[in-house]
């Protein structure tokens, strides 16, 4: 078993296709399917199945799956580590909550890339369930949650605290207590999103068990907030990045409490200068706006 079979195998099944991972891959396709048949006669078993004109990954395939993105994060890990002092570089692979990666990230992104252009950085977005699996899979090297959760393999560091910010159109009146978002479409991320977590809490305590209306995207939410169609509780990050100009009037509740956000890792991945940085920059740049 070689890591070009297992590099081809892996490029396959996120292509779907063995002459699109030929085009990734910059080789022939004839290569990567006597290669792949190579290796699945080395294992035993189908790595996939023909879907039409793709493929798909077999069973077998999906097992195999979870050890190569091991396999090749390891082989990553191993290059960097007989060059410690050499200047971050090579792929980064960076997940974070929409919120986080919407309303924090955009100006030190630009940064990082300035400071360090040798790493190509990846962001992927999406829930922090799926983005903390992912990062167990070690499909991601890094990501920000807004969750404080203990997880077998994951290490954690506090990164920042979010405050959150009611907004609304001015068109519908003063919101001074939880009573007065009766009657008042409440747009907020799906279940399982924290910000919606701490807002049902602080309605329930009031005594107010209220509908919300689930839209999985800040700028649609935001959107409908600006056109006078109800209200939001947003994190802080997302009220400065589109509030300037969208005439909200916004709310602070001391019931409506911050919520941490934190970087987790795997804690297999022990040296990457690339993260590394990373965070650094990350805890850089929150140290100051926190001043």
């Amino acid at each position: 078993m070689e890591l070009a079979q297992i590099r081809m195998f892996k490029t396959v099944f996120e292509t779907g296709s063995i002459a699109r991972a030929a085009q990734v891959l910059h080789c022939v396709p004839s290569n990567i399917t006597a290669r792949l048949k190579s290796l699945e006669s080395e294992l035993g078993v189908e790595l996939f199945y023909r879907a039409g004109r793709g493929l798909q990954i077999s069973p077998a395939g999906e097992i195999f799956l979870t050890y190569a993105a091991q396999i090749l994060a390891l082989s990553e890990e191993a290059k960097r580590a007989v060059d410690p002092g050499a200047p971050p570089s090579g792929p980064l692979r960076i997940g974070a909550i929409e919120s986080s990666a919407s309303g924090r990230l955009p100006r030190l992104l630009a940064r990082f890339h300035r400071r360090y252009p040798a790493v190509a950085l990846e962001l992927t977005t999406g829930p922090w369930a799926q983005l903390l699996e992912d990062t167990l899979l070690h499909k991601l090297d890094g990501v920000i949650v807004a969750v404080d959760v203990e997880r077998p393999l994951l290490k954690r560091k506090f990164l920042y605290r979010e405050d959150l910010v009611l907004i609304a159109s001015p068109s519908l009146g003063p919101l001074r207590e939880a009573a007065d978002l009766r009657g008042k479409s409440i747009f907020m991320w799906p279940s399982g999103c924290p910000y919606r977590a701490t807002l049902e809490r602080w309605l329930l305590g009031q005594g107010e068990a209220l509908p919300i209306i689930s839209i999985a995207s800040y700028g649609s939410i935001v959107g409908c907030v600006s056109a006078g169609a109800g209200v939001a509780l947003v994190p802080r990050g997302i009220f400065e990045q589109y509030g300037p100009g969208a005439g909200w009037a916004s709310y602070e509740f001391p019931e409506l409490t911050a919520i941490d956000n934190l970087f987790y890792w795997h804690e297999h991945s022990r040296h990457h200068p690339a993260r590394e940085a990373f965070v650094a920059m990350l805890q850089e740049e929150f140290a100051t706006a926190s001043v």
